[in-house]
């Protein structure tokens, strides 16, 4: 039997197929104001499998009429990039609030969207941890350790997913945080990059080389994504949180250019109106992402345990600028990895 992650492959596999086969169906010329299609990034498949059952359960008891939600998965990036291309998702839920940002510059979506839905359209937030080897073998218990000894490092690409991003920014930060210079950052995340035998497209893609394919000896990845991955390794993997981490926001939004040619506007406001009820918000914890609701949230501290976590803004004015300079072409990034040959 398959679990999750042994199907990986499969997934990836399909994924291009499936992109492509929505993206024709929703250019054949006919309005289906009874499918939703929700472009989202790398782990959340299960989450928003549940989500989407609920939702159509909800919505047909409130309203009376059936809905199809379909899902897209992919690394953030290459997601934002596919809608761009013609991939008519009524809703994006991104990895981070620059790959929505993007659509909203192209205008695909409103410029106002942030302000549309409480929480600044945040739902959910999470953060960046790591996953070691069983009795953690390289004692990794902080950002400075990762780059103590003969560490090999497993993260996505910056370039094409959220997770990768975030863990560059989490690194980047985490020096930032603890009073360090802009230097002292840069040759951190240079030091750690050296260490990155393969940089995956998306957070799943990564997940199999470390998981199935036993490359590395430690992960950084999203804390739901590391829950997992404990699960399915039954006591040959281990999760540890460092002290310090970020607060990642996946934010969500309406693709108003793509809902008004369909017809299906009220539908996916109702789905976004949706990530915000209770039920949803249990759901959100279930799956190990941090409900925005605090009343929520303080039932699952076991689970979801308190973790100093800054925000963006404690160095780059905003999710945009960050982009910019570390993730736009010779910016940071580009300036500190050498692809390994």
């Amino acid at each position: 039997m398959k679990t999750k992650f042994t199907s990986t492959v499969l997934a990836f596999t399909g994924l291009i197929v499936l992109t492509a086969y929505l993206s024709g169906c929703g250019s054949s010329g006919g309005n289906n104001n009874h499918e939703l299609l929700n472009v989202s990034y790398d782990p959340t498949r299960e989450l928003y499998e549940e989500l989407n059952k609920q939702f159509v359960a909800s919505y047909a008891k409130e309203t009376g009429q059936e809905i199809n939600v379909k899902q897209s998965h992919g690394g953030s990036a290459a997601q934002a990039r596919a809608v761009l291309d013609g991939l008519e998702a009524d809703i994006v839920t991104l990895a981070l609030p620059s790959d929505t940002d993007v659509l909203a510059k192209k205008g695909l979506i409103d410029p106002d969207w942030e302000k549309r839905l409480p929480n600044e359209s945040l739902p959910y937030y999470s953060t960046i941890v790591f996953v070691v080897r069983k009795g953690n073998p390289k004692n990794i218990k902080d950002w400075p350790d990762l780059i103590e000894g003969e560490v090999s490092i497993i993260t996505p690409n910056p370039k094409t997913s959220g997770n990768g991003k975030l863990s560059f920014l989490a690194a980047w930060g985490a020096v930032i945080k603890r009073g360090g210079s802009e230097q002292a950052a840069r040759d951190y995340v240079t030091n750690l990059y050296k260490r990155v035998p393969v940089l995956d497209s998306g957070a799943r893609g990564a997940t199999t080389t470390f998981v199935q394919k036993n490359l590395g000896d430690v992960q950084i990845t999203w804390e739901n994504e590391a829950h997992y991955e404990i699960e399915e390794a039954k006591g040959q993997l281990e999760i540890i949180y460092p002290p310090i981490s970020i607060k990642a926001e996946p934010k969500v939004a309406l693709v108003d250019a793509n809902v008004k040619k369909k017809g299906t506007q009220a539908a996916a406001e109702a789905y976004l109106k949706y990530l915000y009820t209770a039920e949803a918000q249990e759901t959100f914890a279930k799956y190990y992402y941090r409900p925005s609701q605090e009343d929520v949230l303080k039932k699952y501290t076991e689970r979801l345990p308190p973790i100093d976590l800054f925000s963006i803004s404690s160095f780059a004015e905003s999710w945009n600028a960050a982009q910019q300079k570390f993730f736009a072409a010779d910016g940071v990034f580009d300036s500190i990895y050498l692809p390994k040959n």
